[in-house]
């Protein structure tokens, strides 16, 4: 067992890590002035690792771990953190799945045992799972009746094309009703392992004892043992055939939704800072270029932003608007004239300024409570491998140079582009709108 201490750097505490036998790694960060804890159990595992026959397994087997152990069934579960206050949840991204609870800090002990239970010890029966099945395909339908949310993934499908990264997280009607309980308990047991799980803890607690109830609870298990090292952060995944296309959804909406973008870093890229600071100018806030253009001088869209997204081995970066569908020719015409003007003159010291406090403030005013920290530090851990504390993230956005931002802005936005359009547009041809 081997323990290192990293200096919060920014007056919450001190941020620990242990890796206990078996390759089970536990980070915790001390917050002395709250009374509660966020815990955390990451599992490196996402949709992007499903064969496309096996399309949202992860998702699938996120709802399973919830429905019974040896020791609790579903509603012991829920009622063992909601009997004292506390909230557990859980979510599915394509590279990594989270668990977490969130409790008063002397309730840490049920919080740690009943997660480690669930991961560590579902029962997967064939009976939960045909419930759950329809359960996931309401969530389905559910998600597809919010356009603003199906634009992004159709972007994704378009960018990406018919590849792990490409495929949305919920996977399809066909592919939930095609998976069978022997196919997702396999994946379980392949993939839910110590080596592959990060355990974050934030609040007031101290670490020895986290440690502690961590191992003891993996023991009781049988999941704690051996000497298996940690999986290593994620650096590439299967299947990134980066594409330029249109896609659009005919659907008879009083809104059309639309994405404009175009691949963008790697989580790990050392210019991810500069760009950051570039969207929050560009598009991240009511101040920004591009809502200042679209809403408040032409009136053409209530909701306009740009945003970042980034994997082990690509990224994107898109402008989403929502607008009248009579006014998406303009909204995109405007979309292009700056997004060539940011790449031919860049952007000025005053939005430099400005995107670098919106990203300071969204930072730090973002790590105020338990559940942010404890998912900070476990996705440093599990996806970099490294723990930067909040002092030197800010040290890192202040250091970014308008050459930096020039640079980058040009290599990003001069990438070929790709757009996704939800509205009542069947047969219009958008392919026009790649090439003003």
């Amino acid at each position: 067992m081997t323990t290192t201490t990293h200096s919060g750097g920014d007056g919450a505490g001190i941020v620990r890590r242990t890796v206990l036998p078996g390759g089970l790694r536990v980070v915790t960060e001390s917050m002395p002035a709250v009374r509660s804890v966020a815990v955390g159990m990451w599992v490196g595992i996402g949709s992007r690792d499903e064969a496309p026959e096996h399309m949202g397994a992860s998702h699938f087997l996120e709802h399973l771990l919830f429905k019974g152990t040896p020791t609790r069934d579903a509603l012991e579960i829920s009622a063992a953190i909601e009997g004292i206050g506390g909230e557990i949840n859980a979510f599915t991204a394509k590279e990594y799945t989270c668990y977490y609870a969130r409790v008063l800090d002397e309730d840490l002990r049920v919080a740690i045992d009943v997660l480690a239970d669930v991961v560590t010890s579902s029962l997967i029966t064939p009976e939960d799972v045909e419930a759950e099945r329809g359960v996931i395909l309401e969530e389905i339908a559910m998600h597809d009746d919010d356009p603003s949310d199906v634009v992004h993934e159709q972007f994704s499908a378009e960018l990406y094309g018919d590849t792990p990264v490409g495929r949305p997280i919920l996977g399809t009607v066909e592919s939930i009703n095609a998976v069978s309980r022997d196919r997702i308990a396999e994946y379980y047991r392949r993939y839910y392992l110590p080596t592959h799980t990060v355990v974050s803890v934030a609040g007031n607690v101290d670490h020895d004892r986290v440690v502690a109830l961590v191992a003891a609870a993996y023991e009781r298990a049988g999941a704690l043992g051996g000497d298996a090292r940690p999986v290593s952060p994620r650096v590439s995944g299967p299947g990134v055939d980066v594409r330029s296309g249109v896609r659009v959804l005919h659907r008879p909406t009083e809104q059309a939704n639309l994405v404009l973008g175009m691949t963008g870093l790697t989580r790990t890229d050392e210019r991810r800072f500069a760009l950051g600071v570039f969207n929050a100018a560009f598009g991240g806030g009511m101040s920004s270029r591009l809502f200042q253009e679209i809403r408040e001088k032409r009136g053409l869209a209530y909701s306009a932003y740009s945003y970042t997204s980034a994997y082990a081995d690509t990224g994107q970066f898109g402008v989403y608007v929502g607008c009248l569908p009579s006014k998406i020719d303009d909204v995109l015409k405007i979309c292009h004239e700056e997004i060539h003007r940011v790449i031919a003159e860049g952007i000025t010291e005053e939005e430099i300024v400005r995107g670098k406090g919106q990203m300071r403030g969204g930072l730090v005013l973002g790590l105020e409570d338990t559940g942010s920290r404890m998912s900070r530090i476990g996705k440093g851990e599990l996806v970099f491998d490294e723990q930067l504390s909040v002092d030197e993230v800010l040290a890192r956005i202040e250091a970014v140079t308008p050459e930096e931002i020039a640079a980058v802005t040009r290599d990003v936005l001069g990438r070929p582009l790709t757009l996704a359009v939800i509205g009542p547009y069947e047969d219009r041809d958008f392919g026009w709108a790649l090439n003003l």
